[in-house]
């Protein structure tokens, strides 16, 4: 062959090969990355003024709810514990009304400090707990009560002392997960422990002392949600779009409870312990828990979309990864094939969760042989019920909007930048 037959063809490659798709790829994968970048930074700035604007200030009031005013807890170690007769109470009224005379209880006699004349003091447990409940040996929390007002000191059952089992088990959990995870799995917990000192420092104190839970949820949502996706799954565009697609979630979640509430009429105080929250937060009490149950509604929709969320981008990087001439409507498709699994099954994990930790009132129900539609309706379940489904709403929604977005996102970059994002450089 001539050489100059091949010219036209050489010429030809080298002018259309390295010009077209690469140059089209780089051009599209900014303006998607940019757009994501803004919205993520827009949401931060906002979020750091809320929390700013809502951050709580003055001493923190706290409220004893002792009765006597003042009570000590002492940790102590079980010497014996045994059946005996004690004097009725209302605690152990009878189904006709009638308090009985006497009842049988278990006294519990416990090796404390600072306690008689044998260092040890006696108290009546709680009821439902038998002397194989409380061996010789078991680490107990009894209240002391200081003598006042020419009244003698008085010792009550306090609890189990469960710190070095719960420690324990906490230490097994984070161990686990470092191995496992490796250095992922360190990183994901640093980020929990941030998380909790988001709530612990700021939401809870935000909302006793009276601004908007609404408001100081979302905050705090965002701000953990940030740290926690970057710090444990590193700053690229694969986490920054699982960020993206979790705060829409978000806002979903959050209307829908707005909206649940009202259309419900749920009421703020439900329980014992919302009624107990309400009288020590004093007059603005039932105004604090109208914003609690919307508070609990973002933070329940929190942890799940933030599961759903990265393992629908994750799963569109490794199908363009694994396939580099998959366009955008085929990795929506195929994401999406496997988001309709993860629906499935994470529907389930949310009803059951809620019905698991629901079970003892689930069960007192039965006993009280109650009509189910009036159950599933009453003021306590009625907000199970609209917190579960807005999540639910929330989650269904959040993955088919995050798949489209890394399928737009993932479909626009060029595939070694693709590798790279996964953490597999070639």
């Amino acid at each position: 062959m001539h050489p100059d037959d091949a010219a036209p063809e050489t010429a030809h490659h080298r002018h259309v090969a390295p010009a077209s798709r690469p140059r089209r790829g780089a051009g599209e994968r900014p303006r998607a990355g940019a757009w994501l970048v803004l919205v993520v930074l827009a949401v931060a700035v906002a979020a750091a003024a809320g929390i700013a604007l809502t951050w709580p200030t003055g001493p923190r009031q706290a409220q004893d709810p002792t009765e006597a005013g003042a009570v000590d807890f002492v940790t102590g170690r079980v010497v014996e514990s045994r059946w005996a007769t004690c004097e009725g109470t209302v605690e152990d009224v009878e189904p006709d009304g009638t308090v009985p005379d006497d009842v049988r209880c278990l006294r519990v006699t416990a090796q404390v400090p600072d306690g008689g004349a044998d260092g040890t003091v006696e108290v009546v447990a709680t009821a439902g707990l038998a002397p194989a409940d409380v061996p010789e040996g078991t680490r107990v929390v009894l209240e002391r009560y200081p003598a006042a007002d020419g009244q003698p000191e008085v010792w009550a059952w306090g609890d189990f002392a469960r710190g070095v089992p719960l420690l324990a088990l906490a230490v097994v959990f984070a161990l686990l997960t470092v191995l496992v995870a490796g250095v992922r799995g360190l990183r994901a917990l640093v980020g929990l422990v941030l998380a909790f000192a988001v709530l612990g420092g700021y939401l809870l104190p935000a909302v006793v002392a009276g601004e908007n839970a609404l408001v100081v949820a979302l905050c705090a949502s965002a701000a953990i949600v940030v740290t926690v996706l970057y710090l444990a799954h590193g700053v690229s565009l694969r986490t920054t779009t699982a960020l993206v697609g979790t705060l829409a979630g978000l806002a979903l979640v959050t209307a829908l409870g707005v909206a649940g509430a009202a259309l419900a009429h749920l009421q703020p105080v439900t329980s014992e312990d919302t009624f107990q929250l309400s009288r020590l937060l004093g007059d603005d009490g039932l105004d604090v828990l109208r914003g609690v149950f919307l508070c609990g509604v973002v933070l329940a929709g929190l942890g799940v979309l933030n599961d759903v969320t990265i393992t629908q981008a994750s799963a569109v990087w490794e199908l363009r990864a694994a396939d580099p001439t998959a366009g955008v409507r085929q990795l929506f498709a195929r994401g999406m094939r496997i988001g309709r699994d993860h629906i499935a099954s994470t529907v389930y994990t949310i009803a059951f969760a809620y019905a698991g930790a629901s079970l003892p009132v689930l069960l007192l129900l039965e006993v009280y042989s109650q009509p189910l539609a009036r159950t599933l309706t009453s003021g306590a379940f009625a907000e199970e019920i609209v917190r579960t489904l807005a999540g639910s709403i929330g989650l269904v929604l959040a993955i088919p909007l995050t798949t489209a977005i890394a399928a737009v996102v993932a479909g626009g970059t060029p595939h070694a930048e693709v590798a790279a994002d996964r953490g597999h450089v070639h």
